[in-house]
């Protein structure tokens, strides 16, 4: 193996949390911030648990009102339903 290449392991680094939880790992940097972790994720919690970074959820939801409100405001002013896109096979 050749020296000096690998960078320095640190058996004991600490992992803290957004949620508050703090536990050690190994790892190659001494101290790891994360957002997310076992203790909060919803996959390992069983609670549903909405992770939003920079408001995707609110614009997300805000595209679908606002797609509705269209759709029925066409449809009632031609006395029609919307066109629906057939979906392919």
């Amino acid at each position: 193996m050749k020296q000096d290449v690998h960078p320095t392991y640190f058996p004991k680094a600490k992992v803290k949390c957004a949620c508050g939880a703090v536990f050690e790992i190994g790892s190659t940097k001494p101290e790891l911030l994360v957002e997310i972790c076992s203790h909060c994720h919803p996959f390992f919690t069983g609670k549903e648990k909405l992770i939003d970074t920079a408001g995707k959820v609110e614009k997300f939801k805000a595209r679908r009102e606002k797609a509705a409100a269209s759709a029925a405001k066409r449809q009632t002013k031609k006395g029609k339903k919307p066109r629906v896109k057939k979906q392919k096979k």
